[in-house]
This record gives C-alpha cells, sequence and structure tokens, in this order.
C-alpha cells in the first residue's frame, strides 16, 4: 500500500527549497521520533530511499522472544501430562 504526497517548493530572493511531507500514519507505522537523522539515497530517478541511522527493531522479533519466554517458563513450571499409547 502506498501513500501518495505532492513535492513542495518554497522560492525564496536567492535559494528555493524542496520538500516531501512524510505522511502521519507512515512515520508513526515506523516508530519515527522527532529530529531523527536520517540519509536520502537515489537509487535512481524513479526511486529516492530513506536510510534510518538507528533501526529501531522488528516488532515481530520481539513479540516472537517474548512469546518464547513466556513459553518456556509455562513448561518448566507446569507438569508433563504422560503420554500413553495403545497397540
Amino acid at each position: 500500500m502506498g501513500y501518495q504526497t505532492k513535492v513542495q517548493l518554497i522560492k525564496r530572493t536567492n535559494s528555493e527549497q524542496w520538500y516531501i511531507n512524510l505522511p502521519a500514519q507512515l512515520a508513526q507505522a515506523m516508530e519515527f521520533e522527532q529530529s531523527e537523522p536520517v540519509e536520502w539515497f537515489i537509487e535512481d530517478k524513479g526511486t529516492l530511499a530513506l536510510k534510518r541511522h538507528v533501526n529501531p527493531g522488528s516488532v515481530l522479533k520481539r513479540k516472537t522472544r517474548s512469546s518464547l519466554r513466556t513459553r518456556q517458563s509455562l513448561e518448566t513450571s507446569a507438569p508433563v501430562a504422560a503420554a500413553t499409547t495403545r497397540a
């Protein structure tokens, strides 16, 4: 899913400045912080890439680790029922 935005230009007497706004939904989903340093890269004339200096890590990995610890603690504290088989 993409978010559309417009390139904005502010012309001054001696200079001009270009802006590309980051939609709030995207910034929140990426967990950006105010004044966070980022770096732009030009891949080609159709692709502009934004790279963060600090990667906050994966939400999935954090959830996986915590659920693993919870599962391990439950397994060690709960008695294990013996399995029976019939021949």
